[in-house]
């Protein structure tokens, strides 16, 4: 198993929205990063943990525990041509774009970026290293042994 922390801009997707959703569950899209999109296509497992963190907002943070609930799949607003995410070199027959299903879990205390950048064990973070602004980034079982118990979860959180 493995751990990925997963942005989502909270106005677009947050994490209640997820819990809200039939079965907890929805398509990760709009992914334009090649090494987020290969991530999610030769990395990401049915299964594996994910800390849904909100991004381009007043205090960014981890929302959430979710976990990966499919295999990866073309991304279909990449064909969109009215859409945000749209890829005129994007075809169905050759689709450049992933998206994989994503299962809330449990809530948990929200956690400030701040107060990540505060905690000794988590000073490797991809997340808290300067310039870093993947939407997706690889987690250690370290990191996200610690992130569950700043959130006051169970330490079996997100695992399938």
């Amino acid at each position: 198993m493995r751990y990925w922390l997963m942005k989502s801009e909270p106005d677009e997707v947050s994490f209640d929205d997820v819990l809200a959703a039939p079965h907890r569950t929805t398509a990760w899209f709009g992914v334009r990063n090649y090494q987020a999109r290969n991530f999610m296509r030769d990395q990401m497992r049915e299964g594996d943990g994910v800390l849904f963190y909100h991004s381009s907002c007043a205090v960014p943070g981890v929302a959430g525990i979710a976990r990966i609930a499919s295999g990866p799949y073309p991304d279909a607003s990449q064909f969109d041509a009215a859409g945000k995410y749209f890829d005129p070199k994007a075809t169905p027959e050759t689709p450049r774009w992933t998206s994989i299903d994503v299962q809330a879990v449990a809530a948990g205390r929200y956690l400030p970026l701040t107060e990540l950048r505060t905690v000794p064990e988590l000073e490797d973070m991809v997340l808290l290293q300067k310039g870093s602004r993947l939407s997706i980034s690889p987690v250690t079982p370290d990191q996200w042994r610690c992130i569950l118990r700043l959130a006051g979860l169970p330490a079996d959180s997100g695992a399938a």
